[in-house]
């Protein structure tokens, strides 16, 4: 978009219905033009263009997964619905904790950027998931970033990963807002596309709770924040809409719309001043502006209101000088938000912030009509029903077909893969596999963020869940992990997503906390490929059947199309995040075993030979293929209230899931987490690989007290839930003993699980 000495008016656009326009330049369809025209009863001027253009591009408006995605509401039942304070299309999901508090939580996808500008894509990504929960009212407490990449030793890896982590810890650590949990992951799939989900939490008094509306004829539009630039126009809203046509050289990557750029020291200080604003009560709704900038923060107000908007373009502060319209309404920069505000209230609100050093400036008004007229040197540029433009974009029923492939994939099963044999065999496959980049620590990335800023983090990487305290007073606190496995969503995306709520869902209750909420970050292919369609269609009943089952309500999210490189579509990737309540953070479990020794280790669950979609048949084999493990959601939650009762009574000392890797890698990580030594027993009637690398959901290894072992089990057994004897704490040998099979050093385990990332990426 250029400056042009005329300005497109309405006026003029209505006496100059021929005027060529650049809709498909801008991401428009030729039917989505003409519905464009069609509202207007002209042709739209080159403000409203940008309007539509972005807030009807696939990451704004939904448009081929709102059909999908409306299973959400279908399945929630009204006592699941009874826990939310806000839900789907607020800016965030908000559930009551108890004792008078809320916490609001959400994941978003900063993919795209992230390839394109690794640091700044991340750190904006960051930045954004942060203001959503600002623009709740709450005060943002942790943040957690779920990443993706190719290989972790190709060439492209070593340029995006290092600048992506660097983004996160960058933003996050100046925010002063610690980074308690997350996921890193490598697959071929996701070369060229990695994936950046940021997740924040945030806790607010339940009656703070702000929503995203523009109420009241004759309050005051005031938008507060940093200025607006050039910067990100074309940003995420567009990239995130759009397939990457395969060209991944530096000269491909500059021919893409910029990526917005991030100052976290002016977030710092816009975070304080909204909170201070919201203590003061005069904030009457309230949007930040992320994608689709002032476009989306105008649009959304109006139409979630009760009247219409007037916005005078001239007041927004610039950046940059000679910015049209198009360009100011289409403007991703960041730390910017946008108040609705009582006309009695302006001179209050304008003076808080200037405590603060935050710029505010009154541009416009709510007004008692049904439009949203926006106005630049004299002349209206935007007359439009703001609805059309937020929420009432185009629907799309895109083709659903299961692919052919999948039967050949399913019946590729892994028992015909060669197996280890023998107890050299054995120990040579786990030192393998704990060395391998999916299950190495993570402690390369981990240890560029800050976990313990602020003084309430009680739960940290590498512990299965991040766990932080709200309520100084009490202790009350919430625990939050996320995660997905993208191989098993390929081999069956309905109990791929059911099993990455599982595995979500017992990382928070080993913590013991008690899981209230879902968000989700879903990532796929291209919306327009039908078996990617189907995919996602059948993750989100996956999800949501499974949320019905384990009786917790999705409270909001996210969804990512268009993650492919030319004809290759990632994993699909439905990142679950679940969010768990302690009433006491100091009774929160940890994942590493004590220096208690004697202590009984216990497995709770049962094994059974599955390995189709396994971490073992991907590092020793290269293979995909099979049915992955079976899922028993009601087993999952009878799981989760054995662990939470033994939290409560002390009976548990330390406990972590099961999940890729198995048994071996679960012991070899509370074994080095707690830096203590562990003898494991095995059961003589079950075949040693499968008892150390099988990947059965539903397992939880736990180290419980001497004393408590009898009671611990005896309340298994009344309950119904499988547990076996797996071994003891042994806290003076300095080694990881599995009986029959090996016995290795803490000192030889850590220099296999540390060394790999650092060998990578230093």
């Amino acid at each position: 978009m250029t400056s042009v000495s005329v300005i497109d008016s309405v006026s003029q656009a209505a006496t100059t219905p021929d005027t060529p326009q650049p809709y498909r330049e801008l991401g428009l369809a030729e039917d989505e033009y003409a519905r464009i025209r069609e509202i207007l009863g002209r042709r739209p001027t080159e403000a409203e263009l940008a309007m539509y253009s972005v807030m009807w591009s696939e990451h704004c408006s939904y448009k081929s997964s709102k059909v999908h995605l409306k299973y959400f509401g279908e399945t929630t039942t009204e006592e699941m619905r009874a826990k939310m304070l806000a839900g789907i299309g607020e800016n965030a999901g908000v559930v009551d904790i108890g004792d008078g508090w809320a916490v609001t939580f959400k994941a978003e996808s900063h993919n795209h950027p992230s390839y394109v500008e690794p640091y700044q894509g991340a750190a904006t990504g960051v930045g954004g998931i942060v203001r959503d929960i600002m623009a709740m009212g709450a005060r943002p407490l942790a943040v957690l970033d779920s990443l993706r990449f190719g290989p972790a030793d190709a060439p492209d890896t070593r340029r995006v990963l290092p600048g992506v982590v660097a983004g996160v810890g960058g933003y996050g650590n100046c925010l002063g807002l610690p980074n308690v949990g997350g996921e890193v992951v490598f697959d071929r799939t996701y070369a060229g596309n990695p994936l950046v989900n940021a997740l924040c939490v945030g806790a607010m008094r339940a009656e703070d709770l702000h929503l995203a509306h523009a109420s009241g004829v004759g309050n005051k539009i005031i938008l507060f924040g940093a200025s607006t630039g050039l910067d990100g126009i074309g940003g995420v809203s567009v990239l995130a809409s759009e397939s990457f046509d395969g060209d991944e050289s530096a000269a491909g990557r500059k021919k893409l719309p910029s990526v917005q750029v991030g100052d976290p020291f002016t977030e710092k200080v816009l975070i304080e001043c909204c909170l201070e604003l919201f203590g003061r009560g005069i904030v009457v709704g309230i949007q930040d502006l992320g994608g689709a900038g002032l476009s989306c923060a105008t649009s959304e107000l109006a139409s979630a209101g009760d009247g219409g908007m007037h916005i005078d373009l001239d007041r927004v502060p610039l950046r940059a000088t000679g910015m049209t319209p198009a360009e100011i309404l289409s403007s991703e920069s960041q730390e910017r938000m946008c108040a609705v505000v009582k006309p009695s209230d302006v001179d209050e609100f304008l003076a808080v912030c200037a405590k603060w050093d935050v710029q505010a400036t009154e541009i416009g008004v709510v007004t008692d009509g049904d439009r949203l007229v926006i106005d630049w040197h004299g002349e209206t540029v935007v007359d439009v029903p703001p609805r059309t433009v937020a929420h009432e974009g185009p629907v799309y029923q895109r083709p659903v077909q299961r692919p052919e492939k999948q039967d050949t994939l399913r019946a590729n099963g892994s028992a015909a893969l060669t197996r280890p044999s023998g107890a050299a065999e054995l120990e040579q496959t786990l030192l393998r596999m704990i060395a391998s980049p999916n299950l190495a620590s993570r402690s390369w990335v981990t240890q560029q963020y800050d976990h313990y800023v602020r003084g309430n983090t009680v739960l940290a990487q590498p512990a299965d869940t991040g766990v932080v305290r709200i309520d100084e007073e009490t202790g009350r606190g919430v625990a939050i992990a996320t995660d997905c496995n993208g191989r098993f969503c390929e081999l069956d995306p309905y109990q791929g997503a059911q099993l990455a709520l599982a595995e979500s869902y017992r990382n928070v209750v080993v913590s013991g906390a008690e899981p209230v909420a879902v968000t989700n970050c879903l990532n796929f292919g291209a919306a327009t490929d039908p078996g990617v369609m189907w995919q996602f269609q059948q993750a989100v009943r996956g999800l949501a059947d499974g949320c019905v089952a384990l009786g917790i309500p999705v409270t909001g999210g996210n969804v990512s199309f268009y993650n492919q490189t030319g004809d290759t579509a990632i994993l699909p990737t439905p990142v679950i995040g679940v969010l768990g309540v302690l009433d006491d953070v100091r009774r929160r479990i940890p994942t590493g075993i004590g220096a208690e020794a004697g202590e009984t280790l216990l497995l709770l669950g049962e094994t059974a030979d599955e390995l189709d979609g396994s971490e073992w048949a991907h590092v020793v084999h290269g293979h995909l293929g099979g049915t992955p493990p079976k899922v028993d959601l009601a087993r999952e939650k009878l799981l989760g209230e054995i662990l939470i009762a033994g939290s409560r009574d002390g009976m548990i000392s330390a406990a972590h899931d099961l999940s890729e890797g198995g048994l071996a890698q679960a012991a070899v990580e509370t074994c080095l987490i707690g830096e203590t030594g562990a003898r494991i027993i095995l059961d003589p009637d079950q075949d040693p690989f499968v008892q150390l690398f099988a990947e059965s959901a539903g397992r939880v290894l736990v180290a419980v007290p001497r004393t408590e072992e009898p009671r611990f089990t005896e309340m298994c057994t009344a309950r119904g839930l499988p547990w076996r004897k797996t071994g003891v704490v042994d806290a003076e040998s300095g080694s990881l003993e599995i009986q029959g099979v090996t016995t290795l050093s803490l000192e030889k385990l850590r220099q296999a699980w540390e060394g790999t990332l650092p060998r990578l990426f230093d």
